[in-house]
């Protein structure tokens, strides 16, 4: 029998824990990490160079600099698994005090994922950046690696229901902790890879960046997976302590 305490607590766990999961998996799936805004061009000889980049972008090969290159300057959006660009519809985008901007995007490949980094971008002479790499390798990593230990948490619970036991719950607290942790650590990869990046690399100017929402929802993801772990761990110490109070009661 379990008390209300205890049930009332591992329901909103759970409630915590499906919010967390949701936001990570939003955040992961869309390419709102990041969003440049580029200044607006005015002139066709540079209108001609940025149709070339966008062109490159969506498809050239792979290379850092390039497509680095084309989110500063073509309003660009960058994510964990895809980057894209704002570009205009109309060839003659340029003349027009408004023009109709659409967003064209292209993925991360698995194999693109593991590439190198090199201290200077697209300079494959420069050597390669230990740091810059194994960032950008966790923060693609690590949320994967939290929804893994969110899901392995939910099977865990699942058979604890079905045996109806409250023991494991304290081992899932754990799994739940540990995934709030990876969450964290995705977003403070991600960001400092990219402050790395803006050093090694020449902004145009009147460029600026911003977070974007897909960031914040990893953020959020964070505290919610570590308030359902307090949460379960609390049910479990608790349910603990009073369970062997009452075997103790018994024997007396």
């Amino acid at each position: 029998m379990v008390d209300n305490r205890y049930a009332t607590a591992l329901v909103i766990a759970c409630v915590l824990s499906l919010l967390a999961t949701v936001y990570l998996s939003v955040a992961v799936g869309t390419q709102y990490w990041y969003q440049y805004t580029s200044p607006p061009v005015r002139s066709e000889a540079n209108a001609s160079e940025l149709r070339s980049l966008k062109e490159e972008f969506m498809e050239g090969d792979f290379d850092e600099k390039t497509y680095t290159d084309s989110l500063f300057r073509l309003n660009g959006t960058l994510g964990l698994w895809w980057r894209c660009l704002h570009v205009p519809t109309d060839s003659h985008w340029y003349k027009e005090p408004d023009p109709n901007m659409v967003m064209e995007c292209v993925s991360f490949t698995l194999s693109q994922q593991f590439t190198p980094k090199y201290k200077e971008p697209g300079n494959h002479n420069s050597g390669e950046d230990i740091i810059r790499t194994y960032l950008w390798r966790c923060q693609f990593l690590l949320p994967l690696v939290s929804l893994g230990l969110v899901v392995l948490g939910g099977l865990v619970g699942f058979c604890a229901c079905l045996c109806r036991s409250l023991s494991p719950t304290l081992g899932i607290g754990l799994l739940h902790l540990l995934a709030g942790l990876c969450s964290l650590a995705t977003v403070c990869c991600f960001l400092a890879g990219l402050d790395l990046l803006h050093r090694v690399s020449v902004l145009p100017e009147q460029v600026d960046g911003t977070l974007g929402w897909s960031l914040y929802l990893a953020l959020i993801s964070s505290p919610l997976h570590m308030m359902a772990a307090a949460l379960l761990v609390w049910a479990a110490r608790s349910h603990s302590k009073s369970y062997y109070r009452m075997t103790a009661y018994r024997v007396a």
